[in-house]
């Protein structure tokens, strides 16, 4: 199962895709990673959906990162006399902390931490957006505000808050719960939500302790401030532009989403584009021209993963709109444009010897046209390093942790194999070159560069590059 694009496909797993021969087919047609939103999965079936995604990764003999998406902190209104009110604006509106149903004039807001942290001139935000308040006096368990934008709220509305840093921990006994039981059932990477700070993400990968990778989900005003902090301490990050839409002003999201594009390649680390990508393909076969645009966009800019939501989760053509985005990403990656855009946006190397083995690596790659570059690497963080510059050439990944290849299911430019560590150089070099004929990434004759470290199996060590020329031995032992 070879892939022609380098740009990967998340796609997130719901009632539209919940059997095994869904997700072979929905992986058949171009999804790299799956996505299981812990918001809707219970223990049992969170298991099942984990050993029914390592049957497909079996049967293809390919390896498939699994997404763990926690649900994170949800504010919420309480609820209403008559389950809804209308809100006129100008009119003045209290949250409170009284439980009593609420009307009109009045609701129970059941976040004492929020009625903690407003001041005055602070927004917030109820039903997706949809109604805007303004706060004008702050008491005790009490916070008056001015209704800006009106309209009519029911129970239990969500509640966004673009202005105010509330002191709650991006992750609810919910979360570790279900962050504990994804770990156990054997997932790799790890979604947090609503991080509004780096020591939110501390907080998950120190519960991880190495099992799988974080990434974080940005999506609040507060994270964007904090942004290179919030980066650093991250494995991957994933621009979430829904409830960044709703906190922030939508025409920023775009700028948003190419700063962050960019800085998370300058880092070296996966940066995954999602929210309302193909959003008409829940109901239609087509999307629209709009959405295409999109797509191609993120695509241009350099993101490692492009992810889709209810498309593949709920909507009625799951298997189109991951076809869809697969012939997207193949046709920008054939466009001469694209290239000149991911050049130009190369970062300079770091002063670290993996940084310029992986720099030497891609300019030898692109002064020899060669076939693939191939990297030896145990924890994954060559692969990455190399994945960072985007060479030309398909970043051919060989490690002995099955976790590894799993993780780099979902960066830009990776195909991974599991295999046996390297035992010498002679090994190294052979076995390259053999697996790269045998995945048809070259040819008897054809080039290819290898990267390792040595001492072979040293975390870190990346230190040597050396070019192999493919031979008709190699070949013959694919």
């Amino acid at each position: 199962m070879k892939r022609s694009r380098r740009t990967k496909i998340i796609a997130t797993l719901g009632p539209a895709s919940d059997s095994a021969d869904m997700m072979a087919r929905l992986f058949e047609a171009g999804a790299d990673t799956f996505r299981l939103n812990m918001s809707h999965l219970d223990r049992d079936r969170l298991r099942e959906k984990v050993a029914a995604i390592r049957e497909v990764e079996a049967r293809y003999k390919r390896p498939i990162a699994i997404l763990a998406d926690l649900q994170g902190p949800k504010l919420r209104v309480g609820t209403f006399g008559a389950d809804s009110a209308t809100l006129k604006q100008g009119s003045r509106f209290v949250l409170d902390s009284d439980e009593a149903p609420g009307d009109a004039k009045r609701v129970h807001l059941p976040h004492p931490e929020i009625l903690g942290s407003l001041e005055e001139g602070h927004s917030v935000l109820m039903d997706d957006g949809k109604l805007r308040l303004e706060v004008e006096e702050v008491r005790q368990g009490r916070a008056v505000t001015r209704v800006a934008v009106g309209g009519r709220i029911s129970n239990r509305k969500g509640v966004n808050l673009p202005d105010t840093e509330i002191p709650v921990a991006a992750m609810t006994e919910k979360d570790r719960s279900d962050l504990e039981a994804a770990l156990d059932a054997g997932v790799d990477w790890i979604g947090m939500s609503f991080v509004q700070r780096p020591e939110d993400v501390a907080e998950g990968r120190k519960m991880a302790r190495g099992r799988a990778l974080i990434m974080t989900k940005l999506e609040k005003p507060q994270a964007i401030s904090r942004l290179d902090d919030i980066l650093e301490a991250s494995d991957a990050v994933m621009v979430a532009r829904g409830d960044l839409g709703v906190e922030m002003p939508l025409e920023k999201v775009p700028g948003l989403q190419k700063r962050i594009t960019r800085a998370a390649r300058r880092l070296g680390k996966p940066v995954v584009i999602a929210t309302q990508m193909l959003e008409s393909m829940i109901a239609s076969p087509v999307p629209t021209r709009a959405e295409v645009s999109d797509v191609a966009t993120a695509v241009f800019e350099g993101a490692d993963a492009v992810m889709l939501s209810a498309e593949s989760a709920s909507g009625k053509y799951p298997l189109e709109a991951v076809s869809t985005m697969n012939r997207i990403a193949e046709e920008v990656e054939r466009d001469p444009i694209y290239w000149s855009i991911i050049t130009a946006q190369r970062a300079a190397p770091e002063a670290t010897g993996s940084d310029a083995i992986a720099a030497a690596s891609h300019q030898i790659a692109d002064a020899l046209n060669l076939k693939a570059v191939t990297v030896w690497t145990f924890s994954g963080a060559s692969a990455l390093r190399l994945a960072r510059e985007r060479p030309n050439s398909t970043v051919l990944v060989l490690t002995p942790k099955r976790e590894t290849a799993r993780r780099l299911a979902l960066a830009w430019g990776v195909h991974a194999i599991v295999t046996k560590d390297a035992s010498d150089l002679d090994d190294m070099a052979f076995r390259a070159a053999k697996f790269a004929v045998r995945e048809e990434f070259a040819v008897a004759g054809d080039r290819i560069i290898v990267v390792a470290g040595v001492p072979f199996g040293t975390p870190g060590a990346t230190n040597m590059v050396r070019i192999v020329y493919v031979t008709q031995e190699h070949a013959a032992k694919a």
